[in-house]
C-alpha cells in the first residue's frame, strides 16, 4: 500500500472494515458492552459525589483514572460478573471518561461560549447507547483472518484490503443500523507525489461547494441530500403515522420504517465523504501548494441557508483536502477568512461595505477590474499565502501596497 520509495512518518491512521459477527460472538460482545456501560456509569456517579464533596467542604479531592482504576480493582473483588469480562476494554473506557471530563474542564476554564464547550460525561443508557469497545495491543491478536478478542471473542473481518503494518489498538463499534466494525489503528507512511510546480487557492461557498482560480478543479455542489429528499420525506411520513404511544413498544413497522431512513442517510454521508475525496486527491495529485480558506460552516446551522450548506458537506471536504495533502505531503496554506470578499486580488483594494450574498460580480472601484466574486475571493486566498503563480488571472504584483477602495 506504500509507495516503493522511502516512506515518512506520517503519524497514525485509521483503517476500518466490516465484521461478520455471529450469534454467539455478537452474545459476547453485548455481555462485555454491559460491563463497560456499568463502568462508565460508576464513573460517572463517582465524579458527581466528588464535585458535591468538594462544593460542601470546600476539599479539593480528585477523580482522575489513578481513583478511578482503584474504584474498578475493588469492584472486580466483590463482582463475579465484572471479573467475567476482559480488563482492557474496562479500563480503556475509564481513560476514555477521564479525556471526556478533562476537555469539558479544560472549556469550562476557558470560558467558552456555552455551545461550543463539550458537556460533562453523562450516564450511558442501554436503549440508547451503541456499543463501543476499545481494545490495546495486549488486547486482540489476527490470526487466520479472524480477530480474536480479549475474553474469547472471535469474529470475521471483511477483508477489503492488506493493512500496513501491524495496528497498535483497536475499536470494535456498532453503528446506527446494527453493523459492526473494526476500527484499526496503524503507523500512518507519507507517500510523496512528483512535484508539478503548480499552486491553486479555493473558496468554500454555498452555490458551488469549492470554487478554485482554474475552472477546470471547481467542485459544483452536487446536492446528494436533495436527490434523497423525497424518500426520506416518505419514510419520515411512516414512522410518524406508525410513532408508538408512550410507554408502548414500537412495531416491526415503524422499526422498518427506521431502518430504511437511516439507511438513506448512511448512503447520501458516503456520497459525500466519495466525492470529497476524489475532487482532494485531484487537487492535491495536481498542485504543490494549495492556499485554502479556512472556513468554519458551523455557524450556519443558524441561518436560512442552513439546509444547503449541510448538504454541501464543507467541512467534511475541507478535512478531506488536509488529510490528503498531509498524507502526500503538499503544502496545504490556510488562509483566515476575514474580508476575502471585500479584497481585490489585481490590486489588493477593500470595499468599505461588505457585498450582499445576491451581488455576485465583484468590481474593483480603484483599478476597474471586473470578475466573478468567488473567483476573486479564490485569488485573494493565493495572495495572502504569499504566492503569485505565474498564469493566475488577476492576481496582485509582489510588494504592491494595500489600498482602500474609494
Amino acid at each position: 500500500m506504500t509507495a516503493p520509495h522511502a516512506a515518512k512518518d506520517a503519524g497514525h491512521a485509521r483503517w476500518t472494515f466490516r465484521l461478520r459477527v455471529s450469534l454467539t460472538a455478537r452474545t459476547q460482545l453485548y455481555a462485555e458492552w454491559d460491563r463497560c456501560r456499568w463502568v462508565w456509569n460508576e464513573c460517572v456517579a463517582k465524579s458527581k459525589a466528588v464535585y458535591a464533596q468538594n462544593n460542601a467542604t470546600g476539599e479539593k479531592a480528585t477523580c482522575g483514572p489513578a481513583q478511578l482504576d482503584k474504584m474498578l480493582t475493588a469492584a472486580w473483588k466483590t463482582l463475579p460478573w465484572l471479573r467475567e469480562g476482559s480488563s482492557v476494554p474496562q479500563q480503556q473506557i475509564i481513560r476514555d471518561f477521564g479525556k471526556s471530563r478533562a476537555k469539558a474542564q479544560k472549556d469550562t476554564r476557558d470560558r467558552l461560549p456555552q455551545t461550543r464547550r463539550a458537556g460533562m460525561p453523562k450516564c450511558k443508557k442501554k436503549r440508547e447507547a451503541l456499543p463501543g469497545l476499545n481494545y490495546t495491543q495486549r488486547g486482540f491478536r489476527l490470526k487466520d483472518g479472524r480477530l480474536h478478542l480479549a475474553g474469547g471473542v472471535a469474529v470475521g473481518v471483511v477483508w477489503s484490503r492488506e493493512l500496513p503494518a501491524d495496528p497498535s489498538s483497536v475499536r470494535i463499534y456498532q453503528d446506527s443500523l446494527g453493523h459492526w466494525y473494526a476500527s484499526f489503528v496503524v503507523p500512518a507512511q507519507a507517500e510523496p507525489l512528483p512535484e508539478t510546480g503548480a499552486v491553486i487557492g479555493i473558496d468554500w461557498g454555498v452555490k458551488e461547494t469549492a470554487t478554485t482560480t482554474s475552472d477546470a478543479y471547481d467542485l459544483p455542489h452536487v446536492q446528494h441530500g436533495r436527490k434523497a429528499h423525497s424518500k426520506l420525506s416518505r419514510y419520515d411520513r411512516m414512522m410518524a403515522r406508525r410513532k408508538p404511544k408512550n410507554g408502548r413498544p414500537s412495531s416491526k413497522g415503524y422499526r422498518e420504517a427506521k431502518n430504511l431512513r437511516a439507511k438513506t442517510h448512511r448512503k447520501v454521508a458516503r456520497q459525500r465523504q466519495d466525492t470529497a475525496r476524489k475532487w482532494a486527491k485531484k487537487i492535491v495529485r495536481d498542485h504543490d501548494v494549495i492556499a485554502v480558506e479556512d472556513f468554519r460552516p458551523k455557524f450556519l446551522a443558524g441561518t436560512s441557508m442552513a439546509r444547503k450548506a449541510a448538504d454541501a458537506a464543507i467541512g467534511a471536504t475541507k478535512a478531506a483536502l488536509l488529510e490528503m495533502g498531509r498524507k502526500h505531503e503538499r503544502d496545504v496554506r490556510l488562509v483566515h477568512p476575514a474580508h476575502t470578499t471585500m479584497d481585490c486580488a489585481q490590486c489588493g483594494a477593500r470595499t468599505k461595505h461588505a457585498l450582499p450574498l445576491s451581488e455576485r460580480t465583484y468590481t474593483c472601484t480603484v483599478c476597474a477590474a471586473v470578475s466573478s466574486r468567488d473567483k476573486n475571493s479564490a485569488r485573494v486566498m493565493l495572495v495572502r499565502a504569499g504566492l503569485n503563480p505565474a498564469g493566475a488571472e488577476g492576481v496582485r504584483p509582489p510588494g504592491a501596497l494595500l489600498q482602500e477602495a474609494a
